[in-house]
């Protein structure tokens, strides 16, 4: 097609794009060419895979309809600013499409303009949202970005790692999933040197690098990435212990709480006991909080002194 034609094909697709249904006429006027002119850059446009019905008669026109893959889109400055930030929210909030969001944002960030890519980076530092409480530095939309396209290509990576202990030690890993818990990201992978299935948070992940070597996908035991990853972080040690003794089923109590899966395992038909450990004395004291019948608590000393002094502080507001 010549530069003109593609032009006007494109300007084509951004109206049918819109949803409406045009008549020929319509589409003719707003082009400037004439029904026959349009009639032809339909059929190109279903050549190149956009199914565009047409209905006959003098109430006929043209739409875009449903297909079976998905074509490519077209899409003006303020819907790709709009999907842009949108992408980034999403893939610090929503369970479940965090990881898709990303490798979405990764190939829209490779193809905007420059002054596109600015008003979206000034957008994402300008913009926030309330957070009741931070549970540490989350991870750099770059590094979630690259981490992403690791995943989905099973491209080894490389990277230097900071544990709990403060202790940094290279990997070198088959990365698989990007897993989010709270405001806290992890990277599910493959760890060559234990040859063993390993996470990682990602804020203390530092030299990451991208060896250019793909593997074959290895089959992750259980094939549920948010379940593994939420199971060996129940397992992990806390520095605070917390176990309740609920008087309630493990269903009850599963049914009607959150994030607590793990944690909950059954003693009999009406009794279930809770971890509700952690490092955070707030967020332990919150956990207990949310369990919908009553307790028995075995927990460290400064657990039960920072309960007693929540205690006392909500007895004597209401006081």
């Amino acid at each position: 097609m010549t530069s003109d034609m593609t032009a006007r094909v494109l300007r084509l697709l951004s109206l049918l794009q819109t949803g409406r249904e045009w008549s020929g006429a319509d589409l003719a006027d707003r082009l400037h060419v004439t029904v026959r002119t349009v009639r032809r850059d339909i059929d190109r446009l279903r050549a190149l895979g956009y199914p565009v019905d047409s209905v006959r008669g003098h109430a006929g026109g043209y739409r875009l309809a449903a297909g079976t893959h998905l074509p490519p889109l077209l899409l003006d400055d303020d819907e790709a600013v709009a999907l842009a930030v949108a992408l980034r929210t999403t893939a610090g909030g929503l369970t479940g499409v965090e990881e898709s969001a990303l490798r979405a944002l990764a190939k829209l960030e490779q193809v905007l303009p420059h002054r596109l890519r600015t008003q979206v980076a000034a957008l994402q530092q300008s913009v926030t949202g309330i957070a009741w409480e931070s549970r540490g530095p989350r991870a750099q939309t770059t590094l979630l970005g690259t981490l992403a396209v690791a995943c989905r290509d099973h491209e080894i990576i490389t990277f230097d790692y900071t544990t709990r202990v403060r202790t940094s030690a290279p990997r070198r890993v088959e990365p698989q999933h990007l897993v989010a818990s709270g405001d806290l990201w992890y990277l599910l992978a493959y760890d060559t040197g234990p040859d063993d299935w390993r996470i990682f948070r990602l804020d203390r992940i530092t030299g990451l690098m991208v060896t250019g070597r793909r593997v074959p996908a290895r089959h992750l035991p259980g094939d549920d990435p948010t379940a593994f990853v939420a199971a060996r972080l129940s397992a992990a040690p806390t520095r605070h212990r917390a176990v309740a003794t609920v008087h309630a089923s493990a269903d009850h109590v599963r049914a009607r709480t959150r994030n607590l899966a793990t944690r909950i395992r059954p003693l009999d038909p009406t009794t279930c006991l809770v971890d509700a450990s952690d490092d955070s004395l707030t967020r332990i004291a919150q956990t207990l909080a949310g369990l919908p019948a009553d307790y028995s608590l075995d927990a460290d000393s400064d657990v039960l002194d920072h309960l007693r002094a929540t205690a006392y502080r909500t007895l004597h507001a209401m006081s």
